[in-house]
């Protein structure tokens, strides 16, 4: 089955080990380990609005584009694209959060029946949408 993380779960196994839970970490491996490990295409515009807005700070061997490459060959990665249905979903009235990068991860993950790897909490309420913190 696959599994969708949302861009904080990407940037906590990248950076911040510590705050991923014991759930998060065995998700993560099991769906690398298969090969069903995926993410909406948008978490990386997200990552990239954090380094332009000084947010993310960047190891010093990476360009922005290296450091996301390497999580997507590191956790092999399948980058899920925005379909017209997926975008209507997001904006369906479903998914209630103020993001619309969050409502579209969401979304991904209702539209593909996955999992969604998450620490927002505001996710949870969402029908439809399991979310494994």
């Amino acid at each position: 089955m696959l599994t969708i993380c949302d861009t904080n779960i990407l940037l906590f196994w990248a950076d911040r080990h510590e705050r991923l839970t014991i759930a998060a970490q065995q998700a993560l491996d099991n769906g690398s380990a298969d090969g069903k490990l995926a993410c909406a295409a948008i978490s990386f515009w997200e990552i990239a609005l954090l380094f332009r807005k000084n947010r993310l700070v960047l190891p010093a061997q990476h360009t922005p584009t290296s450091y996301m490459e390497d999580i997507v060959a590191s956790l092999e990665l399948n980058i899920l694209s925005i379909t017209p249905a997926i975008a209507v979903l997001a904006e369906s009235g479903i998914v209630i959060h103020g993001d619309p990068s969050d409502r579209l991860i969401a979304a991904t993950a209702i539209a593909h029946q996955a999992p969604l790897i998450t620490a927002d909490k505001k996710l949870h309420a969402t029908p439809g949408l399991n979310c494994i913190c």
